[in-house]
C-alpha cells in the first residue's frame, strides 16, 4: 500500500513547536488507528517547524496566523497541481487540521466523486463528491485522540443507497443514515440531468435545506476548491443571520538545501495570491 507523506507546518505562525508536534501525533494516531483501516489509506503525518524545512514529497498543511481572506482556509493546489491546505491558527484550529487532513486523504485531488441515489426523491442517481468530513463537520460531533478535538468522519457506507441495521456510517456513530446531513455540515453533488450542482446544507434552523449551487465556478477543474469556498460564503452569511458557524476549517535539525528553499518560497508565493496579501516583490518572485 502506498504511504501518503503529509506535513503540519508552521509559517508565519506564533504556534509554538510543542503543539505543533502534539497535534501531529494525535492525526497520526487518528489516520491510523480510525481513519486507515476504514478507507484502506496509508499515510504519516510529521510536524515541521517552517517551510524549508519540509521534504519536497509531502503534502503540507500550513498553520499561519492571518490567512487574509477568510474564504482562504481549506484547500487549494499549487501551480504543479498538488494539494496543501491553510488553517488559520486560533482556538480549535486542531479540529480544522484533522478535518483537511482526513479529506486531503480521501480524494487528494478534490475531483473524485461517487454515483449514488440523491437525497431530492425526484433527482434519481447523481454523482456526489467526496468530502468525508463535510456532513458531520460541527464540533458537537468531533471527538477526541491523546486529548485533542479532531474531526468525525462518514464510512464508505454514506454513499449506501438504503440503511441497513449494524452499518457505520460515521466514525462517532452521530451519522445514523446514508447521506445525512448533521446541524452545521453539508453535502455536495452533480444532478446530470440538469448539469446543475447541489447541496444539503444546515447552517441554521431546525432542519437540513436543499438548493441548486449558484456561480459556481470551478476554473481549473478542482471542485473541492471551488465548492467550498462559495459554501464557506454560505456559512458566512448564515452566521450573520445569527447561526453559529459549524468550524472555523520531528526531526534532527539540519540546514535547508536550495531544494527546499525555493519550494517554500514557491509555495508562499501561490499562498499570497489565494489569500489576497500578495506584494510587488512577492508576486516578481512567483514561478513563471
Amino acid at each position: 500500500m502506498l504511504t501518503r507523506h503529509v506535513a503540519l507546518v508552521s509559517d508565519e505562525s506564533s504556534i509554538k513547536n510543542s503543539e505543533l508536534v502534539a497535534v501531529a501525533g494525535a492525526l497520526q494516531k487518528q489516520v491510523t488507528r480510525d481513519f486507515g483501516p476504514i478507507w484502506g489509506i496509508q499515510a504519516d503525518v510529521s510536524a515541521f517547524e517552517k517551510l524549508e524545512d519540509m521534504p519536497l514529497d509531502y503534502w503540507p498543511i500550513i498553520i499561519k496566523d492571518d490567512i487574509g481572506d477568510p474564504n482562504a482556509a481549506g484547500y487549494h493546489e499549487d501551480q504543479h497541481g498538488q494539494p496543501y491546505s491553510l488553517v488559520q491558527f486560533s482556538e480549535g484550529w486542531h479540529l480544522t487540521a484533522s478535518h483537511e487532513l482526513l479529506e486531503m486523504l480521501g480524494d487528494p485531488f478534490g475531483r473524485r466523486m461517487v454515483a449514488g441515489q440523491s437525497p431530492v426523491a425526484t433527482q434519481g442517481r447523481v454523482k456526489f463528491l467526496v468530502e468525508v468530513c463535510d456532513p458531520c463537520e460541527a464540533e458537537q460531533f468531533a471527538y477526541t485522540v491523546n486529548g485533542i478535538t479532531v474531526s468525525d468522519f462518514y464510512t464508505p457506507h454514506y454513499l449506501d443507497p438504503v440503511a441497513s441495521a449494524g452499518v457505520r456510517y460515521s466514525y462517532t456513530g452521530a451519522i445514523k443514515e446514508p447521506r445525512q446531513v448533521l446541524k452545521g455540515g453539508y453535502l455536495s453533488w452533480y444532478e446530470p440531468s440538469s448539469r446543475q450542482w447541489w447541496q444539503r446544507t444546515w447552517f441554521g434552523g431546525t432542519k437540513a435545506a436543499d438548493g441548486a449551487l449558484q456561480n459556481l465556478n470551478v476554473g481549473n477543474g478542482n471542485l473541492r476548491q471551488a465548492i467550498d469556498r462559495l459554501t464557506q460564503a454560505k456559512q458566512a452569511k448564515a452566521q450573520r443571520r445569527g447561526a453559529k458557524p459549524p468550524r472555523m476549517a520531528a526531526m534532527a535539525a539540519r540546514k535547508p538545501d536550495m531544494a527546499f528553499a525555493n519550494h517554500a518560497a514557491d509555495l508562499r508565493a501561490t499562498i499570497a495570491v489565494v489569500t489576497k496579501k500578495a506584494t510587488a516583490a512577492t508576486v516578481a518572485k512567483r514561478p513563471k
